[in-house]
């Protein structure tokens, strides 16, 4: 695969909490409208690489290029500028704002005539949020509150979407529905996506690729249907 090709690229990144070493040495790249996914158990570093990739943990060494461009260095809302939007898994919400008003933050780099659209489209992905746009953020269901932070990320018209465990503390119904949503978007979009997910039979069914870390290191890559036929893997993360 050429670099031209490749929209996240993450060469030998190390990350530290204080003294603590969390990422050894992780490389990764996903291309131009891939979804990749990284798979590990709580506590593997998943979360730490996405907030690095955000700008909320700076790496101690190693680097991060979005497009071409080095990004490891910038702040939060410049990575989000240049077109990179993260789902968290807490979605930090503002639950006494609206459901539009939360959407309409994701888009404050933008005049109103602009977004409007967007928010209709949004509305089109999110049929429920439209019928709750009144309703204040912290009253919705966890499967609520989860497109409504799918939404607003889009509401930033990023060009790459991080999503940190989509489906956490999900009743399964509506994990199927998200699961429906991440691959609509795709298609609709053709958005790069990189998705952390501890539901590794989920995160595989979605993803062309994946990467498995254990213990902040890179431990296994490739496609997903090597990942899900790789013994290790299997007994590890499918429960097989």
């Amino acid at each position: 695969m050429s670099e031209a090709t490749r929209s996240l690229v993450i060469e030998k990144l190390n990350v530290y909490y204080g003294a603590v070493h969390i990422l050894y040495d992780v490389s990764l790249h996903v291309a131009d409208g891939e979804i990749v996914t990284l798979i590990g158990a709580n506590g593997a570093g998943k979360t730490t690489l996405m907030m690095a990739i955000s700008g909320v943990v700076p790496p101690r060494s190693g680097q991060i290029q979005f497009l071409g461009e080095r990004t490891d260095r910038l702040p939060p809302h410049e990575i989000v500028a240049r077109g990179i939007a993260q789902v968290a898994q807490a979605r930090h919400l503002f639950p006494a704002l609206s459901v539009r008003e939360n959407l309409e933050l994701g888009a404050w780099r933008w005049p109103r005539r602009e977004y409007a659209p967007q928010l209709e489209e949004i509305y089109t992905f999110f049929t429920v949020l439209r019928e709750r746009w009144h309703q204040k953020a912290g009253s919705l269901s966890g499967g609520e509150q989860q497109m409504l932070a799918l939404g607003r990320a889009l509401m930033t018209r990023p060009r790459m979407l991080l999503l940190d465990e989509p489906s956490a503390g999900l009743a399964p119904i509506m994990v199927k529905d998200i699961a429906k949503i991440i691959r609509h978007i795709r298609n609709e979009r053709g958005l790069t996506t990189l998705l952390v997910e501890q539901n590794a039979s989920l995160a595989l069914q979605l993803a062309e690729r994946g990467y498995v870390i254990e213990s902040g290191r890179i431990a296994a890559s490739g496609t997903t249907s090597e990942l899900a036929n790789s013994e290790a893997v299997r007994k590890a993360y499918l429960a097989v």
